[in-house]
């Protein structure tokens, strides 16, 4: 009987052990429950905007972006890919056409999930808003875990994590804060608990108010509201900026008397957050990194000379 070389176990060993990881489900945790994976989607059409960021951080491809997705620092990954549709209007015959292994869809598109889950398998990638630093990072490492890029992943959460360190002792002892959104000539204002309410969370800070619902849309809110409970800073988001709508800007909307006689205002304390970033893409790890980074520079110029 003829004895197999040692070089012909240790190749049978190792063929062994590659079939076993192959076969190796991931399990990925969605809005709709677990789903696991044996391997790694290959074709991704993807109509969730904080996981396209999430995935080009990652250095993943894209093969399929909704039509009129614009942020600068995605641009590369969406001129790469083709369109499918909208956010909310998925187009059938591009997905089709496109035959992905995976459609990953969440927040504003979450409602398309059963139209596009006939074409082929889907997640739904929603982030609830009561933890939204805690779940980017989930959906990061469940993502790194997916494509076999662990490392990367671990790598981006440890840069959030020193940007959300250095954001909060930037605005440690700065005072109170209040977050409102723009909309043309509107205003709406949020707090703990509300869509935007992770802004006072991830920065420790102390909300001027209290007394605002913690709805999606947030409160209406009206010059003289925003002069009694008069906070300290003032946190920005413009929508119309964010989906290049026309309209006043949120520096025209809030340049009045009534304001002027702000704390905010007297003390230049208002931040002009990027909206795109916070309207659209939040919840990637790119632009909750991003968020942090430029809160860290704006309450920093509030520091003593």
């Amino acid at each position: 009987m003829r004895l197999a070389s040692p070089l012909s176990i240790l190749l049978l060993a190792l063929a062994c052990a590659t079939s076993a990881l192959a076969v190796e489900p991931v399990g990925i945790e969605t809005a709709r429950g677990m789903v696991s994976f044996k391997s790694a989607p290959k074709t991704l059409a993807v109509y969730d905007a904080a996981s396209i960021d999430t995935l080009a951080a990652l250095d993943v491809p894209i093969a399929g972006i909704p039509q009129n997705f614009s942020l600068d620092y995605l641009e590369t990954v969406v001129k790469a890919a083709k369109p499918i549709g909208s956010l909310f209007d998925p187009d059938f015959q591009a997905l089709s056409q496109l035959k992905p292994d995976l459609i990953i869809v969440g927040g504003r598109s979450a409602k398309a999930f059963d139209s596009v889950a006939k074409v082929a398998t889907a997640i739904d990638m929603t982030i609830p808003r009561d933890d939204l630093m805690a779940q980017t990072k989930a959906h990061t490492l469940a993502y790194g875990q997916l494509f076999a890029k662990t490392e990367a992943a671990n790598a981006l959460i440890a840069k959030l994590d020193t940007a959300i360190q250095q954001a909060r002792k930037a605005a440690a002892g700065k005072g109170t804060g209040l977050v409102i959104l723009t909309n043309g000539t509107k205003v709406s204002a949020y707090g703990p608990g509300s869509r935007f309410g992770w802004i006072y969370s991830a920065l420790g800070m102390e909300p001027a108010t209290k007394d605002i619902k913690s709805g999606n849309h947030g409160d209406a809110a009206s010059f003289e509201f925003l002069l009694k409970v008069d906070p300290e800073w003032l946190l920005v988001i413009d929508r119309g900026s964010a989906i290049n709508a026309e309209g006043s800007s949120a520096k025209e909307t809030l340049d009045n008397e009534l304001m002027h006689k702000t704390k905010a205002w007297k003390n230049n304390q208002i931040i002009y957050l990027n909206s795109k970033e916070v309207y659209i893409t939040s919840g990637g790890i790119q632009a909750q990194t991003h968020i942090m980074q430029d809160l860290t520079q704006a309450f920093g110029k509030a520091d003593p000379q």
